[in-house]
C-alpha cells in the first residue's frame, strides 16, 4: 500500500493494474475523509491528536458533535485502507491517546521519499559529488505531481506543511541546478531557468544561475539583461536593490571575468558564499560555480568615508531572534528608503509589540541606502523631557558645524552626511521638532507608543500583536534558534524542536500571550529557565487568566510592569474607562457596548475609545474595537484593585442588560464568538446575584453549547430557582436534558425532560411543555418505542403550531421526520423534512437549513451504494449522527 500526497491524494494497493496499465486508486472521494487521511500522512508514524484533526476539519467552527463525526470518518478510512491492503491495511490506522496514528513504511509515502532523497542530495552537494547530487535531487523532484494535496481542503496543519514542502521543493530545485552547473550542463539549463525566472520573478538565485548559464553560452548581453530585469522588479515592487552577490556577479560579467566560464568554481547566488568566504571556506563546498573573490563589506557603516565615524551612538546589533513581521518590515523598509533627507518615519504601537526590534532590524536592512552610517539614540535615558546625557556628542556628528542641535546650517555649508538616525523612546513631538531643522541630511526613524503628531511629512507603521498565521512559526523562540537571517532556522526549527514542543503547542502559547512579542519571548524564557517544565505545563499555567501575568515574568523582564507603565501614563478618566471596558466579553465591541460599560452616550463613548486608542490601550480597526488580551487581563486586575464593588456591580449590570437586549432583538442568531461572550456575561450576572439577567443571557444562547455547556445551564437553572421563575426552570431543565441525551445519559435525560414538562405545566407555559414532550419523544425513538413517540409528538406539534413558536415547531417537525423515516417511508419523511426547511428559512438559521437540505438529499440516495458509505447512519441533528439506529430501517 502506497500513498501519494505530492499532488492530488493517491492511495494504491496490491491489486493488479487495470487494462490501461494504471494501478487502481483507493483515495477517498469525500473531501473530509481526504482531510483526515492527508493530515495523518503529513504526520505519518506520529500520534495526531483529536483536537488537531478537528481543527483541520473545521478550522472556523467545529460542530458540537465533532468528536463523534471524526470517529465516523476514521471508521470509513479503516475500511478504505483494508480495501487497499486486505492483509494489514485496517491495522495501519490505530487509535493511540490522545488521537490516531497511521503506521507506514519509509518508502510508502512520496513526501517521505522526497525528503530522504533531497537530504541525501544535499549531503552529496556538500561533499562535492555533483553527479550524485544532481541525480538524487532529480529523482526527488520527479515525485511531485502538483501542489501538496491539491484536491484536499487545507486547514492549519496542511497549509503549514504545504508551505514547508513547497519551500523544500524550491531548495531541491536550486541545488539540482547548482550541481548541474558544476557538471557543465549550462546549455541544457538555459530554457528551464528562463521559465523559472519568469515564474519566480524575485528569486535572486534562479536569476544568477541563469546569468551564469547564459554567460557560459557566450550570451553576455542576455545575461546582463536578466540582471536588469531583476533589479527593475525589486525596485518597483519592493523598493530594494538586488543583493550583494547578484551585484558582484553583474560586475564580473561586465568585466568579462574568465573564471566565470569554468565549471567547478564557487558560489553563485545571494547568501550562498558570503558567510563561508568570510570564514575561509574551501572551494567546491557544494555552492554554485562562478565566484572566487571574498565577500565585500556591505554593512554600510561608513568605514570608507573619510573624516566621519559612527562609533558614538552606534546602532545596536540586529536581534538574532527577530521573528516574523515580514509585512511590517517590508513596509517600514520601503518608507525609510524612500524618505527624503530630513524626513521622518515612525514605528508606533502597544507596549511589548517589539517596536524597537523592528526599527533596529529595518535600520540594518537599509544599510546600503545610508553610506555614511546609522546612529541610535534612546531618549528614555534622560531624567526629564530634554535630551539624555551624551546625546549632544552624538548629534554633533550629524551637523555641518559645531552649533547646537537647534541651529540650522548656514548657506554654503558642506553637504551633511547621508545618515539614518533611530530615535527610540520618543514621548512626544516636542522632543523631536527642535532637532529637525539641523538634521537636513539625515532620515529620522522614530520609535514611540503614540504617533508623534505635528511632525511635517511623518509616515508611520502601527505595530500590533503578531499575525495569527505567524504563531506556528515561533518554535525557534523556544528552541533558541529563531530568526529570519541566513543561517538561522526560523520557522523550520519545528522539524526537530523536541517532544511536546511542536507548532500547535507553540501556537496555543502564543495565543494565550495575546501574540504579543514581549510576552511570547518571556514565556519562552520561562520554559528555558525551568528544565522540569514541559510546554504543556507552561500552556496549562497560562490558561489560568487570574495568574497569567504572574507567569509572564522572568528576571528583570515583567510583562505586567511594561503594560502598567502605559496605563499609569494616562489621565484618570482614561484609566477609569480602560478598567470598566474589561467588563465587556473578550473580542470586538462597538460604541454601543462601550457606552453601557462607561455609562455614557454613544458619542462620548466613541471619543473615550479614540483617546484610549491613541494611548494604545485599545485596538481599533474598521471592524470595531477590542482590548488586546494581556491588556484586558491588566484591566480586570486594576478594576478589582481600584474600583468599589458597588461601582463594578452597577457597570456589570449595565453591560449584561445591553447584551441581553441586543440578543433579544435578533433571537436565535448568535455567532460562536457572540455565544462565548454571552456565556461569560451569564457567569458574571450569576456571580453578581443578577438572577433574572443570568437567565436572559443563557436563553439568548438559543441552544448553543460551549465545552462546559452543562455548567452554564446548571447555573442558569439555579438562577431561575432563586428568582422563582418556573418557565425559566423548565427551559433550563430541558436544555440540560438535551445535553444529557447527547452524552447518552438516557435516564438522566428522561428525568430532566419529565421535570421540565411538570414545571412548564405548573407555570401554564404551553410552548415549553410541548418542547419537553419533543425531548421525551426523541428518547422513545431511541428506545424503538415508536407508538409512544407518536403519542407525544401529536399534541406537541399542535401546541407549537401557534404563531411565535417557530423554533419549537422546527424541533418537533424534525423529530416527526425521524419517526416517519423509521415507520412510514421516505415520502412521508420528505414531507416533514420539507417543513423543516421552510421553518429554518423563517428562522434565518443557515445551519438548520443546510441540515434539512442534507436530509432531503439523503432520502434520494439508494440504500446501498458502491461508494462504501455508512448507509445505516442517520443524521438526527445538525452534525449529530445515530449509527445503527434501533428501529430505523436504512
Amino acid at each position: 500500500m502506497r500513498f501519494g500526497i505530492l499532488g492530488p491524494l493517491e492511495v494504491t494497493g496490491a491489486a493488479a493494474p487495470t487494462d490501461g496499465g494504471r494501478e487502481p486508486s483507493y483515495a477517498p472521494q469525500a473531501a473530509k475523509l481526504r482531510v483526515v487521511l492527508g493530515t495523518l500522512l503529513i504526520r505519518a508514524n506520529e500520534v495526531v491528536s483529536v483536537e488537531c484533526l478537528i481543527d483541520e476539519l473545521w478550522p472556523d467552527a467545529p460542530p458540537r458533535t465533532a468528536t463523534t463525526t471524526l470517529q465516523v470518518y476514521v471508521s470509513h478510512l479503516r475500511k478504505t485502507l483494508q480495501s487497499a491492503d486486505p492483509e494489514g491495511g485496517r491495522e495501519a490506522l490505530v487509535t493511540r491517546r490522545p488521537g490516531y496514528l497511521l503506521r507506514v513504511g519509509a518508502d510508502a509515502v512520496d513526501a517521505l521519499a522526497f525528503e530522504d532523497l533531497s537530504r541525501r542530495g544535499h549531503q552529496a552537494l556538500q561533499a562535492s559529488d555533483f553527479a550524485a547530487a544532481a541525480d538524487l535531487q532529480r529523482r526527488a523532484l520527479a515525485l511531485w505531481r502538483g501542489p501538496l494535496l491539491s484536491d484536499t481542503p487545507h486547514g492549519p496543519v496542511l497549509e503549514g506543511a504545504a508551505v514547508r514542502l513547497a519551500e523544500a521543493r524550491t531548495t531541491a530545485l536550486d541545488e539540482r541546478i547548482r550541481a548541474e552547473l558544476h557538471l557543465g550542463l549550462h546549455r541544457e539549463l538555459v530554457a528551464e531557468l528562463q521559465e523559472l525566472v519568469a515564474e519566480h520573478r524575485m528569486h535572486e538565485e534562479f536569476h544568477t544561475h541563469l546569468m551564469v548559464a547564459l554567460y557560459r553560452c557566450g550570451r553576455q548581453a542576455e545575461a546582463l539583461r536578466v540582471f536588469t530585469a531583476l533589479r527593475q522588479t525589486l525596485v518597483e515592487e519592493l523598493g530594494i536593490e538586488p543583493g550583494p552577490a547578484s551585484t558582484r556577479l553583474q560586475r564580473r560579467i561586465l568585466e568579462g571575468d574568465p573564471a566565470l566560464t569554468r565549471a567547478g568554481g564557487r558560489a553563485v547566488g545571494p547568501g550562498a558564499g558570503t558567510t563561508a568566504a568570510r570564514a575561509g571556506a574551501p572551494a567546491g563546498t557544494g555552492r554554485s560555480p562562478g565566484h572566487d573573490e571574498p565577500a565585500v563589506d556591505v554593512a554600510g557603516t561608513g568605514a570608507g568615508t573619510a573624516g566621519w565615524s559612527a562609533a558614538p551612538g552606534a546602532l545596536p546589533a540586529a536581534d538574532p531572534c527577530f521573528t516574523g513581521r515580514a509585512e511590517e518590515l517590508n513596509r517600514l523598509e520601503r518608507m525609510v528608503r524612500s524618505a527624503p533627507a530630513g524626513g521622518c518615519v515612525a514605528v508606533t504601537g502597544m507596549p511589548g509589540a517589539g517596536k524597537t526590534a523592528l526599527a533596529v532590524e529595518a535600520a540594518h536592512r537599509v544599510a546600503d541606502a545610508f553610506p555614511d552610517g546609522r546612529l541610535y539614540l534612546d531618549l528614555r535615558d534622560g531624567a526629564g523631557p530634554g535630551l539624555p546625557p551624551g546625546a549632544q556628542s552624538v548629534l554633533e556628528r550629524l551637523l555641518p558645524t559645531s552649533a547646537g542641535p537647534g541651529a540650522a546650517p548656514a548657506d554654503g555649508a558642506p553637504q551633511p552626511p547621508r545618515v539614518l538616525l533611530v530615535l527610540d523612546g520618543v514621548g512626544s513631538e516636542t522632543q523631536v521638532r527642535p532637532l529637525l531643522p539641523a538634521l537636513r541630511g539625515a532620515v529620522v526613524l522614530l520609535v514611540a507608543r503614540r504617533v508623534p503628531a505635528g511632525l511635517p511629512g511623518l509616515r508611520s507603521v502601527l505595530l500590533g500583536p503578531w499575525h495569527p498565521d505567524e504563531a506556528q512559526r515561533l518554535v525557534g523562540l523556544f528552541t533558541g534558534r529563531a530568526g529570519t537571517r541566513p543561517g538561522t532556522l526560523g520557522g523550520t526549527a519545528a522539524l526537530d524542536a523536541g517532544p511536546g514542543l511542536g507548532p500547535d503547542t507553540v501556537a496555543e502559547i502564543a495565543e494565550l500571550c495575546g501574540r504579543l512579542p514581549l510576552a511570547v519571548r518571556t514565556a519562552a524564557a520561562q520554559l528555558a529557565a525551568r528544565p522540569h517544565w514541559t510546554a504543556a505545563v507552561l500552556a496549562d499555567r497560562l490558561r489560568d487568566e487570574a495568574g497569567r501575568l504572574d507567569v509572564l515574568r522572568t528576571g528583570d523582564v515583567d510583562v505586567r510592569a511594561r503594560l502598567l507603565d502605559a496605563y499609569e501614563a494616562c489621565a484618570e478618566p482614561q484609566r477609569r474607562a480602560f478598567r470598566l471596558l474589561s467588563l465587556l466579553p473578550p473580542g470586538r465591541f462597538g460604541a454601543r457596548q462601550a457606552a453601557a460599560a462607561l455609562d455614557l452616550t454613544e458619542a462620548r463613548a466613541s471619543a473615550a475609545l479614540e483617546a484610549l486608542a491613541d494611548e494604545r490601550l485599545v485596538a481599533v480597526d474598521r471592524d470595531g474595537c477590542h482590548l488586546p488580551e494581556l491588556l484586558r487581563l491588566l484591566a480586570v486586575e486594576r478594576l478589582a484593585l481600584e474600583d468599589p464593588p458597588e461601582v463594578v456591580r452597577a457597570a456589570a449590570e449595565r453591560v449584561c442588560r445591553a447584551y441581553a437586549a441586543a440578543a433579544a432583538a435578533e433571537p436565535g442568531r448568535v455567532s460562536d464568538s457572540g455565544a462565548r461572550g454571552l456565556v461569560r456575561l451569564a457567569r458574571t450576572a450569576y456571580g453578581a446575584g443578577l438572577w433574572a439577567l443570568a437567565v436572559r443571557l443563557t436563553d439568548a444562547l438559543a441552544g448553543w453549547v460551549a465545552d462546559d455547556g452543562e455548567a452554564v445551564y446548571a447555573l442558569a437553572l439555579d438562577a431561575a430557582r432563586r428568582c422563582a421563575d418556573r418557565s425559566a426552570q423548565a427551559r433550563m431543565g430541558r436544555s440540560l436534558g438535551e445535553l444529557a441525551w447527547q452524552y447518552r445519559r438516557v435516564e438522566q435525560a428522561h428525568e430532566l425532560f419529565s421535570g421540565a414538562l411538570e414545571l412548564a405545566r405548573e407555570a401554564g407555559d404551553e410552548e415549553e411543555a410541548a418542547r419537553a414532550q419533543v425531548g421525551l419523544a426523541e428518547l422513545c425513538l431511541d428506545a424503538g418505542e415508536s407508538a409512544a413517540a407518536a403519542a407525544l409528538l401529536e399534541p406537541a406539534l399542535a401546541a407549537l403550531s401557534a404563531p411565535g413558536r417557530t423554533r419549537g415547531r422546527y424541533e418537533a417537525s424534525r423529530a416527526r421526520a425521524l419517526l416517519a423515516l423509521a415507520h412510514e417511508g421516505p415520502e412521508s419523511a420528505r414531507a416533514w423534512f420539507g417543513e423543516c426547511l421552510e421553518l429554518a428559512g423563517a428562522l434565518r438559521d443557515q445551519r438548520l437549513e443546510v441540515y434539512a437540505l442534507r436530509s432531503l438529499r439523503a432520502l434520494s440516495l439508494p440504500p446501498e451504494g458502491g461508494s462504501g458509505r455508512a448507509s445505516r447512519a442517520v443524521e438526527i441533528r445538525p452534525g449529530l449522527w445515530r449509527i445503527h439506529p434501533a428501529g430505523v430501517p436504512t
